[in-house]
């Protein structure tokens, strides 16, 4: 399964975040986005609030069976191996994390995930990918620019790099262009306000824009 979440990635290029969601409302957003033609979706666990990790884990649960097939879920801001473990146990198929954690590495690869570490400089990003990650998240993305991926992969070209931070329909091809290999978008694609609103009209009609920027990159 690692293998094809991976091939995924490469192929579809594009992940949607999706931060303060309630549990109730994950199959709307889910349902929203996938229509929109997102096949990842990251759900972040809030650091603020562990006595909800339990309801993401299960909301990931969720849509990993309602989604079988036809997408991928995984866990964002997950800063510690017993989040990872906790992910494994409800069937996400990737680790997102905003740092780079060789002890999240490590028990990700060892659970069978797809690991996506965070990281800035290149020597965080060499760090990352020396301690088994299949992936490393460039973040914070939009503040770095796409001059500075491309600078970065340079020398570090054998490094799979995703833009997260920042990345939105007008810059997405640009970073692509710049190396990375993927993008990951929140708030310009799962936007929070529409969520509560119910408006999820506008979540597809973001996606569908998203996704087109990412064709456009070629």
């Amino acid at each position: 399964m690692r293998d094809t979440v991976i091939e995924w990635i490469e192929r579809e290029k594009l992940i949607a975040i999706v931060r303060g969601m309630q549990p109730r409302q994950s199959s709307a957003v889910a349902k929203a986005l996938y229509e929109g033609g997102i096949r990842l979706m990251e759900i972040t666990y809030d650091q603020k609030k562990p006595e909800l990790w339990q309801d993401t884990a299960d909301a990931i649960g969720a849509l990993t069976r309602e989604y079988e097939g036809r997408m991928f879920i995984g866990a964002g801001t997950v800063t510690c191996p017993e989040l990872v473990e906790l992910t494994a146990r409800a069937g996400g198929r990737f680790i997102i994390s905003p740092d780079t954690d060789e002890a999240v590495i490590k028990k990700a690869r060892e659970l069978g995930l797809v690991s996506m570490p965070g990281a800035m400089s290149p020597s965080e990003i060499k760090a990352a990918h020396n301690a088994g990650a299949d992936f490393v998240k460039l973040f914070p993305a939009g503040s770095l620019g796409s001059a500075y991926l491309k600078a970065v992969k340079a020398p570090l070209s054998h490094i799979k790099l995703l833009a997260v931070g920042g990345v939105n329909e007008d810059n997405a091809a640009e970073f692509l262009r710049a190396g990375a290999i993927g993008l990951g978008v929140g708030g310009n694609l799962a936007n929070r306000a529409w969520i509560e609103a119910g408006e999820y009209q506008k979540l597809t009609d973001a996606a569908k824009a998203m996704t087109a920027a990412v064709r456009a990159a070629g």
